[in-house]
């Protein structure tokens, strides 16, 4: 059985870069980021990725079907048992979804815990105008983002909550720390 562990968190919370590193001083730990996923698929030019591109280029979440497609082979792929989804789930139907694979007949996977890297607005958009990563990287679409990312976080926060599987992390510390946390939280739940 392989475990999952989400990490959900504002633009700019560090999520991917703290999986990131997890990932690298684990071998047995294999880790996905939802964006990169998805911006792979764009920079590759491929029909789903122009369909992609034309809703995050204006900041918007990617279609169900489109992100639970792309996380579940991404999954049934990974070379390690244990796997990292950073930026899953934005939405009330995204994490519907995926609850619904996992409680599914062919779901060999089971999901350990959703952890939310905790950052404030103003230290979010300071890290994401200042990284500037790509054309989505400004202070409109982060506006959009952040906002995008708001709505649904209290439902998300209380259906994992009451699953008992939500642990909040600060992500405002040195990415040492946090990296450390985190890293010490998921080895104690493997």
């Amino acid at each position: 059985m392989k475990k999952l562990f989400l990490i959900i968190g504002a633009p700019g919370s560090g999520k991917t870069t703290d999986a990131e590193l997890i990932a690298e001083q684990n071998d047995n730990i294999t880790h996905y980021s939802t964006g990169d996923m998805l911006r792979a698929e764009v920079a590759s030019g491929s029909e789903l990725g122009l369909e992609i591109d034309s809703f995050i280029s204006k900041g918007l979440i990617v279609p169900i079907k489109i992100a639970i497609e792309t996380i579940v082979n991404a999954i049934k792929n990974a070379p390690t048992d244990i796997i990292i989804i950073d930026g899953y789930p934005r939405s009330m139907e995204q994490l519907n979804a995926l609850d619904e694979y996992l409680n599914g007949d062919d779901s060999s996977l089971d999901l350990c815990s959703v952890i939310e890297v905790e950052v404030s607005e103003e230290t979010a958009r300071d890290r994401v105008l200042g990284r500037a990563r790509g054309a989505d990287d400004n202070t409109e679409v982060f506006d959009n983002r952040m906002k995008v990312y708001t709505q649904p976080l209290e439902d998300i926060q209380a259906f994992y909550s009451a699953k008992n599987i939500l642990k909040v992390i600060s992500g405002e510390g040195t990415i040492e720390e946090i990296v450390s946390e985190m890293g010490t939280f998921i080895e104690s739940k493997i």
